[in-house]
């Protein structure tokens, strides 16, 4: 075990820093060699030349391009020094950079919306796990009964129907018209009711989507795992259902749930865009749509970077649960 750990560390390093060097290339060479120079993101079109010059010297566009890679190593490994025309700011590590926009440090805004978008994806996902799976598991075993239609239908309907309109139409009955619940986020330092409560509506917009694939997924899964020959030696032997089902069955179904949620998590936790704009939170999701439209190209960075790691993480932590969940990973 220590062994595979090991190597699959040494795998997450190497994955970083292959998504850097793509992430460099997407965002700021790329642009360069299509004739858009990102000194002129930084200071506008209207600007003239000494302008731009400036704006290239103090970022260090004008350096080779190996240079500027070693730079964006550097800065997101020990920080960054900016020089130009007699100025010189110190970019503490991880740098991400400066926006071309606020002309503040990257890291510092990025952290402080962080703990909204954690907040969100972290709290749907214990939703739509708990209620998609319950749902998969119990269609499974009434296959054909009035549970099971309803419940895919359901769970179709949840596929189908986009996030910005059941959420919106959840705020137009539960708080517009209802009045129970306000969609705003609170610090969750601050007030623990106030952060669940204003985050309840988000919540159960974004787990009513994933809870509904969750839910197939599990169904068809379960469907396969009872087909099993050791699922009819157990019950063979006489064991309890219920032990027979949360014992043996959903050891082997939760293998591609477990996968499911290691890339669903991880991408939530790079911002979900959609229902963070439906209820106007300030998460990652926020950041970057208003960097997209600003061509706010550190932002953005930053964002694909954070969102990387935080998938790589989740699928790592997603492998070392297989062996604790499914017996048949630690025989292999």
């Amino acid at each position: 075990m220590l062994a595979y750990l090991i190597r699959r560390l040494f795998a997450v390093v190497v994955m970083l820093v292959v998504i850097m060097l793509v992430v460099f290339g997407i965002f700021f060479l790329i642009p360069k060699w299509t004739g858009v120079d990102p000194a002129t993101m930084y200071v506008g079109k209207q600007s003239d030349q000494a302008a731009l010059d400036a704006v290239r010297e103090k970022l260090q566009l004008d350096q080779p391009i190996f240079v500027q890679i070693w730079d964006f190593f550097k800065g997101i490994v020990a920080g960054r020094t900016y020089s130009g025309g007699g100025e010189v700011t110190h970019c503490a590590a991880p740098c991400f950079g400066y926006s071309f926009r606020s002309e503040q440090a990257i890291w510092p805004q990025l952290t402080d919306r962080l703990p909204v978008t954690v907040s969100l994806a972290v709290g749907a996902a214990v939703l739509w796990v708990v209620f998609g799976v319950a749902a998969g598991v119990l269609s499974a075993l009434k296959r054909g009964s009035v549970w099971d239609r309803g419940a895919m239908l359901v769970a179709l309907s949840g596929v189908s129907l986009p996030i910005y309109f059941t959420g919106m139409l959840a705020a137009a009955i539960f708080h517009f018209g209802l009045g129970w619940f306000d969609p705003k986020y609170v610090p969750i330092e601050e007030s623990v009711t106030g952060w669940a409560s204003g985050l309840i509506l988000p919540w159960v917009t974004l787990a009513f989507l994933y809870a509904a694939m969750y839910a197939r997924i599990t169904r068809a899964t379960m469907l396969d795992v009872l087909g099993e020959d050791y699922i009819r030696t157990a019950r063979a032997k006489g064991l309890a259902e219920t032990k027979v089902i949360g014992k043996h069955a959903m050891r082997s179904t939760m293998t591609p749930i477990l996968t499911m949620l290691g890339m669903d998590l991880g991408a939530m936790i790079g911002g979900a865009i959609l229902t963070e704009t439906t209820y106007s939170l300030p998460g990652l999701g926020q950041a970057v749509l208003k960097a997209i439209n600003e061509r706010d190209l550190p932002v953005i960075t930053g964002v694909v970077l954070i969102t990387s790691l935080a998938v790589i993480l989740a699928n790592l932590l997603v492998d070392l649960l297989y062996a604790a969940i499914d017996p048949r990973v630690r025989l292999a």
